[in-house]
């Protein structure tokens, strides 16, 4: 199966179903596959060819969806590029994968020949969105609606197969240049069945996604929608709590995909004003929700099935917790999703007993095939496995076992606190000060110390009102802590750096720390 039948299938079965819901437009299945064709063919006729990366600089909107079953459709790879990217990164992404063709705001019609001229294999760069008049006189420079208005509506030959790549999803390169996971469309089909498996997707789901399409868990409920035949409401950001609620309401959305972030700034809010009964399940990934948190959305939906999950782009998901389990394990990721496996490997390479800590490793057809260009870091991660030319995903991630094999993230391998001589995983006094009454956002990293190696610094975001002290949350760590686990250090703020994907940005604490 190749990622364009998600949306040729749904066409077959229901053409005039409302299929993307964005703003105030409403397009079916017929209409989005239509002027995908049309994409495709323009692509086709600009030069772009099979297995030819193409790049999307788009916000979520209409354009973004058309353009990615476009460039599908043309045989070629799709990478979507979060927008808010500066030019500098902007330039080394479209330069890494050899972008053949160009998805980009109109407003910034005027960085067009700087494109051009630092990136050689542009051939063509399509501006969609509000802004001025480009300059078309430029063969290279074209609009999207010229792109609908000049090509034809027919659906364009079939050529890629699905071992072939359907997309290069950018990492968001906290730890260096930011690297293209590269997913076939067999990768991306047996992941999307999967996820759809454990979450009992329906036709009559509608799903709403404030994420980015940028972002894996943004890109894959606009994929899995379309492959099981639902109903997408895209919306541009979750800066606007209370409009995503009453969108809910009034969309009658069935599926929630959220990520810590995002959940803490709604339990903030009266939710009682709004009707969130149509709510039939929540998702939580990018990090592990709090387990304070996971009890205060179960209170707000009772009647919904709460999945807390893990992943990772370099295999798109690994686990999730079946929503039943939650009372016994609150603080688990669950079990390896449908048709995987994932186990926890000591540093002798052994498989490590419940309750003994090693780093997580991954099997199965959802494990993607490295890095583009880099073939170093991808033997790094991705192992020889069981049978030739098949590979494991060495995931860098920190995990341990119950007695029944459910799975527990404990910290990235990088993360990991070493203070007075002990290993302190951040997740540990996270969970801790989540606990206390107040705190909406923590976060907890190493910064170096003279004495103790490293010293516990805790970044913490607290409800408007609250009254929290240095002293009180240190006292509250005392009780709950050992007392090698207690920060040193604790600091208030109104926010915490964040990715756009909303994880926040541990790094960026620790570089002002030690600044």
């Amino acid at each position: 199966m190749l990622v364009s039948d998600f949306l040729h299938d749904s066409v077959e079965r229901t053409p005039d179903k409302v299929a993307l819901v964005c703003g105030d437009l409403r397009l079916t299945y017929a209409e989005i596959d239509a002027s995908a064709n049309r994409v495709a063919n323009g692509l086709i006729a600009a030069g772009v060819q099979r297995g030819d990366r193409v790049a999307v600089w788009l916000p979520n909107c209409v354009e973004t969806v058309i353009a990615i079953f476009g460039i599908l459709k043309a045989n070629a790879v799709f990478t979507v590029i979060n927008a808010t990217t500066k030019p500098d990164k902007l330039v080394y992404i479209l330069d890494n994968c050899e972008a053949g063709a160009l998805f980009a705001p109109r407003r910034q019609s005027g960085l067009v020949q700087r494109l051009l001229a630092e990136v050689p294999s542009l051939l063509q760069v399509v501006l969609a969105g509000k802004g001025p008049e480009p300059d078309l006189d430029v063969p290279a420079v074209s609009t999207f609606e010229r792109l609908i208005d000049n090509n034809s509506p027919a659906r364009p030959p079939r050529a890629a197969i699905d071992i072939d790549l359907a997309c290069l999803i950018y990492t968001s390169g906290s730890t260096g240049d930011p690297k293209g996971v590269m997913s076939t469309h067999a990768n991306v089909a047996f992941a999307a069945s999967s996820i759809i498996t454990y979450l009992e997707n329906v036709p009559d789901d509608i799903i709403i996604n404030v994420l980015p399409l940028s972002f894996d868990y943004g890109l894959y409920q606009l994929l899995m929608t379309f492959k099981f035949g639902g109903t997408l409401v895209l919306e541009r950001t979750f800066a606007y709590p209370a409009a995503l609620l009453k969108r809910i309401a009034e969309e009658r959305v069935t599926g929630l995909p959220g990520v810590p972030t995002l959940f803490a700034v709604l339990l903030q809010l009266d939710l009682g004003r709004f009707d969130l009964s149509s709510v039939r399940y929540l998702t939580n990934t990018a990090a592990a929700l709090p387990v304070s948190h996971i009890q205060q959305l179960r209170d707000a939906f009772p009647w919904a099935r709460l999945y807390s999950m893990y992943g990772l782009t370099e295999c798109k998901r690994t686990l999730y917790l079946p929503p039943e389990e939650l009372d016994r394990r609150p603080g688990s990721v669950g079990i390896p999703i449908p048709g995987t496996e994932a186990w926890v490997e000591t540093e002798e390479g052994n498989r490590a007993a419940p309750g003994e800590i090693g780093e997580l490793v991954v099997r199965g057809s959802h494990v993607m095939q490295g890095y583009w260009r880099d073939p170093e870091t991808t033997t790094q991660r991705y192992l020889s496995g069981r049978y030739p030319a098949e590979r494991l995903l060495y995931t860098g991630d920190l995990f341990k076992t119950d007695d029944e094999g459910f799975l527990y993230f404990v910290a990235r391998k990088d993360d990991v606190i070493k203070s007075r001589g002990e290993k302190v995983p951040p997740k540990e006094v996270e969970s801790v000060l989540y606990a206390l009454p107040g705190v909406v956002e923590a976060a907890v990293v190493g910064v170096p110390d003279p004495l103790l190696g490293e010293a516990i610094k805790a970044y913490i975001v607290q409800v408007e009102g609250a009254l929290l002290t240095e002293r009180a949350v240190i006292r509250h760590c005392i009780a709950n802590l050992e007392d090698f686990a207690v920060p040193k250090l604790v600091e208030f703020r109104d926010a915490l750096p964040k990715t756009a994907s909303g994880k926040i940005q541990k790094r960026a604490l620790q570089a002002g720390a030690e600044g």
